[in-house]
C-alpha cells in the first residue's frame, strides 16, 4: 500500500474573517480535526500549506491572517510549505518534501475549492500521485452566479476525473 499524507491548504486565520469568512467554516474545521487526530494516530505525515498574498491583503506573511487557524495547529513534526500561487507545486519544495518521505497517495483538503485545491488536485494527478479529494473538508465563498455549496459539488464532481472521492468518515490512513 502507497504511503499517504494529508495535505491542508490555505486553512488560515485570514479565511475565517468575520465580515466574510469562508462558508461552512466551522463544519470545516470540525472536519478537518477529525482528519487530524486520524492521521496523527497512524503516523501519517501531515502537511500544512500556507498562501503567502501581497501587503495588505488578508493572508500577508507574518500577520494574524496568515497564521494556521489556531483550531489545527501544526505540530514540530509537521510540514509547512510555503506558496505564492494557487499550485502548491509551484516554486515550493512540496514535491521534494513528499519524495523524501517516499509518500505517493495525497489526501487533499483545504481553502478555496475552486482555486487552490483544485489547481493543487490537478497538478498532483498530473506528477502521478494518487489522490483522494475528502468532499467535505475544502471550502470557498459563494459569488453572484454560483453559491459556495454549488462551487463545491461542482468541483467534488470534476475532480473526480483527477482524483478518488471521499467523505472525511471514509477516509482510510
Amino acid at each position: 500500500m502507497d504511503k499517504k499524507a494529508l495535505l491542508i491548504i490555505d486553512v488560515q486565520v485570514g479565511m475565517f474573517s468575520d465580515e466574510n469568512p469562508v462558508y461552512h467554516g466551522e463544519k470545516l474545521l470540525k472536519n478537518l480535526k477529525q482528519l487530524l487526530f486520524r492521521a496523527r494516530a497512524t503516523n501519517t505525515p501531515i502537511f500544512y500549506i500556507k498562501h503567502n498574498s501581497p501587503v495588505g491583503k488578508p493572508l500577508e506573511h507574518g500577520t494574524n491572517g496568515w497564521k494556521i487557524h489556531p483550531d489545527l495547529s501544526p505540530t514540530e513534526i509537521d510540514i509547512l510549505i510555503q506558496k505564492t500561487t494557487p499550485d502548491s507545486f509551484f516554486n515550493t519544495n512540496l514535491d521534494k518534501e513528499l519524495k523524501k518521505q517516499e509518500i505517493k497517495h495525497l489526501i487533499l483538503t483545504g481553502i478555496q475549492s475552486e482555486v487552490c485545491v483544485d489547481t493543487t488536485t490537478r497538478r498532483a494527478f498530473s506528477m502521478n500521485y494518487e489522490v483522494t479529494l475528502v468532499t467535505d473538508s475544502h471550502s470557498t465563498w459563494g459569488s453572484e452566479e454560483l453559491t459556495a455549496q454549488q462551487v463545491i459539488n461542482h468541483h467534488n464532481q470534476v475532480l473526480s476525473w483527477f482524483a478518488n472521492t471521499n467523505k472525511t468518515s471514509e477516509v482510510e490512513f
